[in-house]
């Protein structure tokens, strides 16, 4: 478990276990230090400064740590944690479901505030009860709730806390959803379907919710069902600068697609990483989360590969992929994404050894006994805090991702 000290959050609050930091740690500024006993992860809590790894020669992952100081000027949340923001004079509320709490405190953390008073509880026969313990009457109200495993229950959950805020005369209600369960259920493949992306966003519009931030949705055309603002927010630009922070040169670097599906995803990576050449995976899917991998186009002999999609579920796609990489030359294979959703046997194959690191963000929680060595945790706490703060102030969202 880890050990907390803290000047600036509230007392009382529990930070992850896997989250360290060091000096030059953008959190160090606020005075809040973190110690591990034991680190299972890597987990890097800045998503513009340089990172590193920290080799424990123990055969446990590690924790990369910041060892630089510049930071674009919305990353840098040095001036807001000084000068925490004081909810008596803010009309700006952040409330936090049960699916990541631990997100939404750094979310809090980097925007100086505190996470507002929520009761959640289960009844005995599993139906939730919400209730907000202070005012947000005329207040902008951001409720942190990715639709994860348990995917109903927190779905269900989210929606409740928007009645509630709702009914509490909330002026705004903003749905921040860093992990858009359903998603992928956005057409129809066969007859006599569901579109169930659709029907999720109708849930959450007509439960109350005036806009929906999300996370590198699975695909951009989801935004259109919504009849409410989306701000979607791409959190390539914290696994980019963790890349950049590595020694490889651009000249060995290809991106690779694990499927057709994802090419425009991998070029627009590709195109950040200096350009670099680009390889797709012709896969074949005969059945929900099974996929053979039938080709490879492009080339990767002697290159260092890096798998690029927008979540790991079982890991079929990505592992399948990795040893027809391998087979065609590659000198070594990065998995990356955005949502880390592992569910079984993710962690065996991710772990088989056919994989250098598998990078990956935080919003979703990853539970420690998901950890293994290959595996490196980014925090998107800093982008999802800037953008509240300009969705807040009616600022532009786009100008954070030019």
């Amino acid at each position: 478990m880890a050990s907390l000290a803290l000047t600036c959050p509230p007392a009382g609050v529990k930070a992850p276990s896997y989250l360290a930091s060091s000096s030059s740690s953008l959190f160090s500024r606020s005075s809040i230090s973190f110690s591990t006993v034991e680190s299972r992860s890597r987990f890097c809590v800045s998503n513009s400064a340089r990172c590193k790894a920290l080799n424990l020669g123990n055969g446990n992952a590690s924790i990369p740590i910041i060892n630089g100081t510049t930071l674009p000027k919305y990353f840098d949340s040095s001036s807001r944690l000084e000068k925490p923001v004081s909810r008596a004079n803010t009309k700006l509320k952040l409330f936090s479901g049960t699916a990541n709490p631990a997100l939404s405190q750094e979310i809090a953390w980097y925007m100086g505030l505190e996470l507002g008073k929520i009761s959640i509880k289960r009844f005995a026969d599993g139906e939730v009860y919400v209730q907000l313990k202070e005012s947000v009457r005329g207040c902008d109200v951001f409720l942190v709730q990715p639709t994860c495993t348990p995917t109903n229950e927190n779905l269900m959950e989210l929606l409740i806390m928007v009645d509630a805020c709702r009914r509490a005369s909330a002026k705004k209600v903003t749905a921040v959803i860093p992990y858009f369960g359903y998603a992928r259920a956005d057409r129809k493949t066969q007859g006599r379907e569901s579109i169930a992306a659709k029907l999720v966003a109708n849930l959450i519009t007509e439960a109350g919710a005036d806009r929906v931030l999300a996370c590198d949705l699975h695909s951009g055309q989801s935004m259109g069902y919504f009849d409410i603002p989306v701000d979607h927010v791409y959190c390539q630009p914290v696994i980019l600068d963790y890349l950049a922070s590595k020694s490889i040169s651009s000249a060995d670097l290809v991106v690779v697609s694990p499927d057709v599906g994802g090419v425009a995803r991998a070029r627009a990576f590709a195109k950040k990483l200096s350009d670099a050449p680009l390889a797709i995976v012709d896969k074949r899917r005969h059945g929900h989360n099974v996929a053979e991998v039938m080709n490879l186009i492009g080339d990767v002999k002697g290159k260092v590969a890096v798998m690029v999609d927008d979540m790991i579920d079982t890991a079929g796609t990505i592992v399948k992929g990795a040893a027809l990489l391998h087979e065609e030359g590659a000198r070594e294979v990065y998995a990356c994404c955005t949502h880390a959703v592992f569910s079984p046997p993710a962690i065996e194959r991710l772990s088989s050894g056919l994989l250098q690191e598998v990078i990956v963000t935080n919003t979703l929680p990853v539970a420690e006994k998901n950890y293994f060595p290959q595996l490196t945790i980014l925090s998107v706490a800093n982008l999802l805090g800037e953008t509240i703060w300009r969705v807040h102030d009616d600022s532009s969202v786009s100008s954070i991702f030019l």
